[in-house]
């Protein structure tokens, strides 16, 4: 954890923050119920917990992409009303402009920052170029590197254009695990190095761990705060951590907490049967 993020401050607030979808009969579906929760600046928060909890939900409002129902999140002492370039988001897909190089992708995220020169552009795209180990394909088109070095390019482009705090929603879910363990690497070596509040999403427990200074479990149907973990694993983090006592304790009580016993996915779906007891099937 950053110096900032123990000093306490109250950098995100949600303020008794709920969610309501029209459904198609016209009703209101809850799928957040009210959360209140307090993000420290230079905190790294991760949100966990199954499908269908609202942590994308939550996480767009944050980004100012939806409205709540009721209630408020503030960043910075600023009540959030729409997105901005304070807000910086990193999806799963890849969000690349083919016909751009690595660097000029990267340098399109400061195209709206009109408070910089063209040369100080260049300098500060290259400065990420350099932070994400991606300094030797500069000049390389997007289709032309692999989808851990698209993900740090994405990565790198939004950092770019200098946000409060990085909202990304399982960026490395579509990476193959050894690219995926490199790129969690990656991003703490970022985090380390760039004066940001990042809100993650991930449904890999021992990501969670790895990557966390806390992890926010969320309750399904409607979504709601179930725990709020702090990790007691120390930083800096490496991988042979993933065998500590602190580490398997924590995800021990993130599985209690996800999949409590009993709870199987066999015990709700409904039975279906494709043929008839007596039919002879060979």
């Amino acid at each position: 954890m950053t110096t900032a993020a123990m000093n306490g401050a109250g950098f995100i607030q949600f303020r008794t923050l709920t969610k309501e979808f029209q459904a198609p009969d016209g009703s209101a579906i809850r799928v957040v119920d009210p959360i209140a929760l307090t993000i420290r600046e230079g905190e790294f928060v991760v949100f966990v917990g199954p499908s269908g909890c609202g942590k994308t939900t939550v996480m767009r409002m944050v980004g100012g992409l939806e409205v709540p129902t009721s209630g408020e999140i503030y960043l910075a002492g600023k009540l959030v009303t729409g997105p901005s370039r304070d807000k910086g988001m990193v999806f799963q897909s890849y969000s690349s402009f083919p016909w751009l190089t690595v660097f000029g992708n990267i340098r399109f995220g400061m195209k709206y920052r009109r408070d910089l020169t063209p040369a100080e552009k260049d300098r500060i795209a290259r400065r990420y170029l350099d932070l994400v180990g991606l300094a030797p394909f500069a000049d390389y088109t997007i289709n032309r590197i692999s989808g851990g070095m698209r993900q740090r390019v994405a990565i790198a482009r939004t950092l770019a254009a200098d946000p409060l705090v990085l909202l990304m929603d399982e960026p490395f879910g579509a990476l193959d695990a050894q690219t995926r363990c490199q790129m969690q690497s990656y991003l703490l070596q970022i985090w380390r190095n760039v004066d940001v509040t990042i809100v993650f999403i991930t449904h890999d427990l021992d990501e969670a761990i790895y990557l966390a200074d806390r992890i926010l479990v969320l309750k399904p149907h409607p979504g709601r705060v179930d725990e709020l973990i702090e990790v007691p694993v120390p930083r800096p983090r490496t991988p042979e951590q993933f065998i500590s006592p602190e580490f398997l304790a924590t995800k021990k009580r993130l599985e209690e907490l996800i999949h409590p016993p009993g709870d199987s996915a066999g015990d709700k779906l409904p039975t279906l049967r494709l043929t008839r007891v007596d039919d002879e099937v060979e």
